[in-house]
C-alpha cells in the first residue's frame, strides 16, 4: 500500500512538472505573456527601439533574429517562434509548403522598392526590349522575381522569350557590374547603390505590379493562446506606430537607417519613401485576393502545387479596423 502511494504521488509530481513545462513558453516568472517574434535582420527590433515603442510592453518579447525570410518562415514551421514579418512571396510559399500560420497583421507601400534595372549604358529602353537578354530576378521566388514576371507579361514577352539568371544580391550586383547579365530586379539598398554608383536606369519600379505587401505571420498555436493573441494585436499596433514615427521624423529615420545598414547618410535618404510609405490594410478579401494572385504566380511558374484557398490563412477576427 506504501509503495502504491508513493507511485502514485511520483506520478502526480510529474505531471505538475509536465505542465509547468508546458506553460512556460506562454509566460515568465512574473507571469507575464512571453511572445516570441522573427525579425529579420534585426530591423524591426532596432526601428521600434529607436522610436521607443518598446518602453511600455505590458509583455515580454524573446527576439530571434534571421537572415533572410525563409529561415523565418522555418522557425515558425517549427514552432521556434510565434510571429515574424516578410513580404506575401515567402509567405505564401510557407503556406504552400504546410506552414500552420495566418496573417494577423498586413502594410503595403504599393508595390515600391524593388526595380528592374539596365546598365547606364544599355539600349533597352523598355522591358520589350529585354527579348533574348539575360536577367538576374535575383533569388527565385523573391518579390523582384514576382516583378520580372509580372512585367515581362505586361510586355507580351514569357520568361521563356529570356533568360533568368537566379543569383544572390552580392552575385548579381558583380555580374550587373560587369554586364554578365542585362538587366537585375532588386531592391533596398542594392537598387539604390545601383543607380547612385553605377549610373543604372529604372525600367520599372514596381508600382503597379508588386503589392508592396509586409505580412505578419502568426502560428496557429500563438493565435489560440488568449494572452499570446491580445501581444499580438498590440504588436502590430506598435509596427504600425513605427511607421509613423519614420514619416514623422525623415531625420531620426535617415540616422537610424544609416547606422544600423552600415550605409552613407545619403543612402538612407533615398531609402526612406519606399522604406516609410507603409500603410496598414484591413484583413479582409481584398487582401485574401492579393495573397491568392501572388500563389497563383507562383503556382504557374512550378514553384508548388495549387490548390490552396488563400481567404482561410488570413486571421480576419483579429483586425482592429
Amino acid at each position: 500500500m506504501r509503495s502504491r502511494r508513493v507511485l502514485l504521488l511520483l506520478v502526480a509530481l510529474l505531471g505538475a512538472a509536465a505542465l509547468t513545462g508546458c506553460g512556460s513558453s506562454t509566460s515568465d516568472s512574473a507571469g507575464r505573456v512571453v511572445l516570441r517574434v522573427g525579425d529579420q535582420t534585426g530591423a524591426t527590433q532596432s526601428r521600434l527601439r529607436a522610436a521607443g515603442l518598446l518602453d511600455d510592453l505590458p509583455y515580454d518579447i524573446e527576439w530571434s533574429q534571421f537572415a533572410a525570410a525563409v529561415n523565418l518562415h522555418e522557425a515558425l514551421r517549427a514552432d521556434a517562434i510565434d510571429i515574424g514579418g516578410a513580404s506575401d512571396s515567402p509567405t505564401v510559399t510557407a503556406i504552400a509548403n504546410g506552414s500552420r500560420i495566418k496573417v494577423a497583421a498586413a502594410w503595403t507601400n504599393g508595390g515600391r522598392g524593388t526595380y528592374l534595372l539596365v546598365p547606364k549604358d544599355s539600349p533597352a529602353k523598355t522591358v520589350a526590349d529585354l527579348r533574348g537578354k539575360r536577367i538576374s530576378p535575383t533569388t527565385k521566388g523573391s518579390v523582384a522575381h514576382y516583378l520580372v514576371i509580372g512585367e515581362l507579361t505586361k510586355a507580351g514577352i514569357s520568361d521563356k522569350d529570356v533568360t533568368l539568371n537566379f543569383l544572390a544580391p552580392t552575385e548579381a550586383n558583380a555580374a550587373f557590374s560587369t554586364g554578365r547579365i542585362d538587366a537585375w530586379a532588386t531592391w533596398a539598398v542594392y537598387a539604390v547603390r545601383a543607380r547612385t554608383e553605377q549610373g543604372a536606369r529604372v525600367l520599372s519600379d514596381g508600382a503597379g505590379v508588386n503589392t508592396g505587401l509586409n505580412v505578419l505571420s502568426a502560428t496557429d498555436k500563438a493565435l489560440a493562446d488568449h494572452g499570446k493573441r491580445d501581444a499580438i494585436k498590440d504588436f502590430a499596433a506598435r509596427l504600425d506606430r513605427g511607421y509613423e514615427w519614420s514619416r514623422a521624423n525623415p531625420d531620426a529615420f535617415d540616422k537610424w537607417y544609416a547606422e544600423f545598414a552600415h550605409q552613407p547618410l545619403a543612402v538612407a535618404t533615398e531609402v526612406r519613401p519606399d522604406e516609410t510609405a507603409y500603410q496598414r490594410v484591413p484583413l479582409d478579401a481584398a487582401l485574401a485576393g492579393k495573397l491568392q494572385k501572388t500563389y497563383d504566380t507562383w503556382v504557374a511558374q512550378g514553384l508548388f502545387p495549387g490548390g490552396k484557398d488563400l481567404a482561410g490563412f488570413v486571421a480576419g477576427d483579429l483586425d482592429a479596423h
